[in-house]
């Protein structure tokens, strides 16, 4: 299991968390919905053990989980190939190079193995960041924003790889995308107000990544936008 038990949590002497609680659904990607600020990032943090919890359970396990952010944090000096790798040389153990080659063919980056971060656009980088993640073999996937700084066409190519490979993974993504969610999100929780409250939505039915010209996705796009813009409304 993963998620929040009766978790309390405050930030900076704010409270952010009261009597919390939220179980994700194993193998199933869930999105994060909410205003910026509100405490998204610090729920990632407290599952992935960066931080604790004043009070209660937040039901998880380190040692399963990989973090992809919104920046790559791709090291300037190392290949592509060695980034992928790090993972395994900061843990201490022999890097696997066939391995990391493979995920670097599935990402579509195969000829670039040797270049340096700086020879790659955003979508490339993003893309290492990935095969990064993948290497790492975990089981539990924290994505914050993962695809927020890029252009319109790269973030729908890397949201279908993404949702390709991290496949019958556990995942979990901070967006403030409804189109984003709506296309990845097995599952769809709003955020909101202060301490959080956690409000599950419906998900559009079919398989993901739902294709982005499906018409009844732009349909369900457009009423998580309106439900959203409810919320956040009686919050103010």
């Amino acid at each position: 299991m993963l998620g929040f038990d009766n978790v309390s949590f405050s930030w900076q002497q704010q409270p952010l968390l009261h009597d919390f609680s939220l179980i994700f659904s194993s193998g199933c990607t869930t999105a994060l919905l909410g205003q910026s600020g509100i405490g998204k990032s610090s729920l990632l943090q407290l599952l992935a053990g960066l931080t604790s919890a004043q009070h209660g359970t937040v039901i998880t396990d380190p040692t399963q989980i990989a973090w992809m952010g919104q920046q790559d944090q791709l090291y300037p000096w190392l290949s592509v190939r060695d980034n992928v790798l790090l993972p395994a040389t900061l843990s201490g153990q022999r890097p696997d190079r066939g391995r990391a080659d493979q995920l670097l063919e599935k990402v579509g980056l195969g000829q670039r193995m040797a270049a340096k971060p700086h020879q790659l656009s955003g979508g490339m980088r993003q893309r290492v960041a990935l095969a990064r993640t993948l290497y790492t073999d975990r089981s539990i996937i924290l994505m914050d924003e993962p695809f927020a700084m890029l252009d319109a066409v790269t973030k729908l190519r890397l949201q279908t790889l993404t949702a390709r490979l991290l496949k019958g993974k556990t995942v979990i993504i901070v967006t403030h995308d409804p189109f984003e969610a709506c296309r990845l999100a097995d599952e769809i929780v709003l955020l909101h107000s202060s301490p959080l409250t956690a409000i599950p939505l419906a998900a559009p039915i079919g398989e993901t990544p739902r294709p982005a010209d499906d018409l009844r996705l732009l349909t369900e796009q457009a009423a998580l936008l309106k439900q959203l813009e409810a919320y956040e409304t009686s919050a103010d």
